[in-house]
C-alpha cells in the first residue's frame, strides 16, 4: 500500500512527464500486410477468432505469415483445417472489443484468443471495470458465438519494455502485473477460458524496433504456447465434438 501510494504521488509527476515524452518520441509501427481471414490446412474443421489490440493485429512483425495469426495458423494446419479471423486494431481497449461483438457476423467459433489490456493499463480505466469488461466479453463469446475455448493472454511484463524509462517502466511493471493477477482469479472461475502467458524475459533483441511490440521470436513463443493448449483438447479436434 505505502509504494502504490508514493507511486501515485510523490513520483506522479515524473511520470507524466515520462509518459508524455514517450508519446512524443515513440516509433510507429504499421500493422501488417496479409489476410485477415482465410481457411488453411487439411483435417477436422477448427474455426479460429483472434480479437485484441496492437498484439494481435501483429504490430512490430512485417506480415501477417510472421505475426500470431499467421504462426498460429500454420502450426495448426498440419493438423486441422483452419477457418481463422483476425478483428483487431492498434490502441484497442477491451471496451473497444465488446462493441466489436456487435459488428460482427455471427457464427460459431471452436477457439477465440484474446489479446487485450495493455491499452487498458496505459489509458488509466480503472480494474474493476476492466475487470467488469473482461467478463462481458467472455460471457457473449461463450453465449452469442458458442466459443468452446477462450484462450486470454495474459498481460505483457512491461517492466521489461525497452521503449519505457524508469521509473515509468517500473510503474507501468507494476499496474500490468496487478491487472493480471486479477485476470487469473477471473479465469480460475470460467471452465471454458484458458490463460496463456510466455516468459521469454523482453529486451532489446526479441522486441520490435519501437521497444513495445513482440518482434518475431515474441510471435513465435506465444503462438506456439496458444497451440499447445489447443491440441491438449482433444474434443476440438474432434469432428462430432458438438459443432453445431
Amino acid at each position: 500500500m505505502i509504494v502504490n501510494f508514493l507511486s501515485h504521488t510523490v513520483l506522479l509527476p515524473v511520470l507524466l512527464a515520462q509518459a508524455v515524452y514517450v508519446r512524443s518520441r515513440v516509433l510507429i509501427l504499421p500493422e501488417p500486410e496479409g489476410d485477415r481471414r482465410g481457411v488453411v490446412g487439411d483435417g477436422p474443421l477448427l474455426r479460429v477468432l483472434i480479437l485484441g489490440d496492437s498484439s494481435a493485429a501483429g504490430v512490430g512483425v512485417e506480415t501477417q505469415d510472421s505475426a500470431l495469426l499467421g504462426q498460429m495458423a500454420q502450426r495448426l494446419s498440419d493438423v486441422a483445417r483452419v477457418d481463422y479471423e483476425l478483428v483487431a486494431e492498434t490502441g484497442a481497449k477491451t471496451s473497444q472489443a465488446l462493441s466489436w461483438l456487435d459488428e460482427i457476423p455471427v457464427k460459431t467459433y471452436d477457439v477465440v484468443v484474446l489479446a487485450l489490456g495493455v491499452n487498458d493499463v496505459t489509458k488509466a480505466v480503472p480494474l474493476r471495470r476492466w475487470l467488469a469488461l473482461q467478463r462481458r466479453l467472455m460471457d457473449r463469446l461463450e453465449a452469442d458465438f458458442g466459443a468452446r475455448k477462450v484462450i486470454v493472454s495474459g498481460l505483457p511484463p512491461m517492466g521489461q519494455f525497452p521503449l519505457l524509462p524508469q521509473p515509468l517502466r517500473w510503474a507501468m511493471g507494476r499496474r500490468a502485473q496487478w491487472f493480471d493477477d486479477h485476470l487469473e482469479r477471473l479465469l480460475a472461475t470460467r471452465p471454458a477460458c484458458a490463460p496463456v502467458k510466455i516468459d521469454l524475459g523482453l529486451n532489446d533483441k526479441n522486441m520490435s524496433a519501437d521497444g513495445f511490440h513482440p518482434g518475431h521470436e515474441v510471435y513465435a513463443a506465444w503462438a506456439e504456447e496458444i497451440c499447445q493448449i489447443i491440441l491438449r483438447d482433444p474434443a476440438l479436434l474432434d469432428p462430432a465434438g458438438g459443432r453445431a
